[in-house]
């Protein structure tokens, strides 16, 4: 889509954990007459919202379904374990599942978590979202598993967590329907990406990103290439340092040029 398809408005979704605040302030200083509404939106329901039209990008976690939206995996976040502030568990600095076998740990509806199994014992039934988790926690019924964003957001004076090693993590995306990237959804994406007011990357380069970010969606991978073999960091694959300085026989960067002074610029 061209700019004159993209709206006079910025609808941004984000779901429950996400803090789009810092994104939200650089939008407002580099597009002030360019509105920008948050749109909250449970776990579950965030990539209907943008494929419905409810909002133009979102905050969301992976996995992404479908080969109609985009998504740029941003960060993962630390798995941990809610837990009353007088359990034997808060006495640690952090706990494996192995130390919640004899625990009963809830496991709510809209968990991010992708278990292949979830630690401890089972409850008797699946409280429908992480809020009611934790608060099954705080009346001291079981404990919970939850990215640390999660455990944050829903923070009561008589809880604690600790971080659980060996488990699932969750990976918080950028993501907007693939045919509807409008100009404004390029901007969201160069000022999440970092780059400057004056960045000699054009809009379009954005959207053409390589394709490992449609891929990287599913897995929540960061969508980097891995070097070629042979090519490692650092290593020549004719055996040299491939450092600046280079080894003997190779070009040795600038000490192996040949002597003389620099020709000038024509």
């Amino acid at each position: 889509m061209t700019g004159s398809d993209a709206s006079p408005s910025f609808r941004l979704a984000y779901v429950p954990g996400v803090t789009p605040t810092k994104w939200v302030r650089i939008w407002n200083e580099r597009l002030p007459d360019v509105p920008l509404t948050l749109v909250a939106v449970e776990p579950g329901k965030a990539t209907a919202l943008l494929r419905e039209g409810g909002a133009d990008a979102g905050f969301v976690r992976l996995p992404v379904d479908g080969e109609d939206l985009s998504a740029i995996p941003l960060y993962t976040e630390t798995t941990v374990v809610v837990v009353p502030k007088d359990h034997v568990a808060a006495a640690v600095e952090e706990l494996s599942p192995e130390d919640l076998a004899d625990e009963i740990v809830l496991h709510p509806l809209d968990d991010p978590l992708d278990w292949e199994r979830p630690p401890g014992r089972p409850a008797l039934e699946r409280p429908a979202t992480t809020e009611d988790a934790v608060a099954l926690v705080g009346a001291g019924i079981g404990l919970v598993v939850v990215p640390q964003s999660l455990a944050r957001l829903h923070h009561r004076k008589d809880l604690t967590y600790r971080p659980l090693t060996d488990a699932p993590e969750s990976r918080v995306a950028l993501s907007w329907p693939e045919d509807r990237t409008t100009d404004l959804v390029e901007d969201f994406i160069g000022i999440v990406r970092g780059r400057t007011v004056n960045s000699s990357r054009g809009r379009n380069a954005a959207a053409a990103q390589p394709q490992q970010e449609k891929t990287a969606k599913r897995a929540g991978g960061d969508g980097r290439r891995k070097p070629a073999p042979g090519k490692a960091a650092g290593k020549n694959p004719r055996g040299g340092s491939g450092g600046p300085k280079g080894g003997r026989g190779g070009s040795g960067g600038a000490k192996g040029a040949k002597g003389g002074k620099p020709r000038g610029r024509r």
